[in-house]
């Protein structure tokens, strides 16, 4: 099913992100966490590129396996790196072929080897121009990402929102958000888009904190600022792992119910390829969905 058919029916959302393994006998382990996952209900699970599309035939096979064996909906990450025209049509094919029907058009990240993005011949340089090529080859359901406080890249928060409604006005479905720490910059990024005329569903993801130093890098990386209240008792606590852990899924429980209450179309989880931590939060939060079987203890 198509994930924007879901949220026009006003369905509130539950999902969660995997990431294709880097060694190839961590298969097993990551479809065992998709299992346990699933058994929580989500409406569909997404799933990542490498860093330069380096994972580009996992995510496939990933995808596939999730939809066609597990039967859940899934999310297929695509990007612009090292991709030609030619080479993202045969992808969307590959695609269709195997029944997945909902993609999120992304730029992507350059190469480890490359300091910026450079967009390759025959390709496309820009997620706007990703999603254009995506809407006139075959019939998706097109998701792109929204960052509250910002991309990394951009000059301000307005300009990277007028890039947003670039990509919605070339055929964007839905919007997925990048992670963020305060709930504030969510809804000042949402009424932004709103003011400049996005009219699709914006979906908030969260980032359940279980390692200090894993997620003092990714924040980094992505520009998304830790609030000193969380970045000082994460620094009290970064040399006892279960206590990040326990503090982050407090944190990000904390965090989800105060946007349920703010009129969301849904939730959003970067898993990193654990189930414990996302289904200790789930079984803490109330949320607007009809749960079909007990929350796995």
């Amino acid at each position: 099913m198509k994930i924007i058919d879901m949220l026009l029916k006003d369905q509130f959302t539950l999902s969660f992100e995997v990431f294709p393994p880097v060694r190839e006998g961590n298969f097993d382990s990551l479809y065992s966490t998709i299992e346990e996952l699933i058994k929580i209900n989500p409406h569909f699970i997404s799933v990542t590129y490498g860093a330069g599309g380096s994972t580009r035939d996992k995510t496939v096979e990933i995808a596939s396996r999730i939809k066609n064996e597990f039967r859940q909906e899934v999310l297929a990450h695509l990007t612009c790196v090292q991709a030609t025209a030619e080479d993202t049509a045969k992808i969307l094919d590959t695609f269709k072929a195997k029944n997945i029907e909902n993609v999120l058009a992304l730029r992507g990240d350059p190469p480890k080897e490359e300091k910026a993005f450079l967009k390759p011949e025959g390709g496309f340089g820009h997620a706007n121009e990703l999603v254009e090529f995506i809407k006139m080859k075959d019939n998706f359901s097109i998701g792109v990402a929204g960052y509250p406080e910002g991309h990394i890249e951009a000059p301000n928060l307005d300009v990277d929102i007028t890039n947003l409604k670039r990509k919605v006005d070339a055929g964007a479905d839905f919007i997925i958000t990048q992670l963020f720490f305060n709930n504030d910059d969510f809804y000042r990024f949402r009424d932004l888009s709103i003011a400049k005329g996005i009219r699709v569903p914006i979906i908030p993801a969260i980032f359940p904190i279980f390692n200090y130093k894993q997620i003092s890098k990714i924040a980094s990386l992505c520009g998304a600022k830790l609030p000193s209240k969380l970045h000082d008792k994460l620094c009290k606590v970064s040399n006892k792992s279960e206590e990040v852990e326990k503090y982050g899924i407090e944190y990000a429980t904390s965090q989800s119910e105060k946007l349920l209450d703010n009129n969301i179309p849904g939730l959003h989880f970067y898993s990193m390829n654990r189930s414990r931590h996302v289904i200790q939060i789930i079984r803490d939060l109330h949320l607007p969905i009809q749960k079909s079987a007990p929350i796995p203890e």
